[in-house]
């Protein structure tokens, strides 16, 4: 994909469960069981059960690596997190959604762009940053 100063990437969505939490808490080692137990998350005062913060940016780099191509054209991804991203107990989890805006286009095929990460309509990363090499 071509892309221009000023362009507005499509939005990606992806749904999160706590099937999905409990298969990253596996694969990472991370058990806290903020991500797995809604009286342990209510009780430090999270709205429930919380996504990892390393799985919400994981999501951010398919995102980004939906609109590039190619993973390895991925040079930089930088954020802050801002709120958790509540997972209900459901089959139907939560959402979250990215879309982006391209900052820059440099003459050797460097390309900035600015994230948007949000989840029921909050954002969820600030200060979302991403540098790709165009291919």
């Amino acid at each position: 994909m071509a892309f221009e100063k000023g362009q507005q990437l499509p939005l990606q969505t992806f749904r999160v469960t706590r099937a999905d939490l409990i298969r990253y808490a596996g694969a990472s080692g991370d058990f806290n069981p903020i991500h797995w137990s809604e009286r342990t998350a209510v009780g430090v005062g999270l709205p429930g059960v919380i996504a990892h913060g390393m799985y919400t940016m994981a999501l951010a780099g398919r995102a980004v690596t939906g609109w590039v191509g190619a993973a390895d054209a991925v040079l930089d991804i930088g954020v802050r997190f801002t709120r958790p991203v509540p997972v209900p107990d459901t089959d139907e989890g939560t959402e979250v959604e990215f879309t982006a805006v391209i900052k820059s286009v440099s003459e050797d095929g460097l390309v900035t762009f600015d994230l948007t990460a949000t989840c029921g309509g909050e954002k969820v990363l600030a200060q979302a940053r991403v540098v790709v090499k165009q291919i």
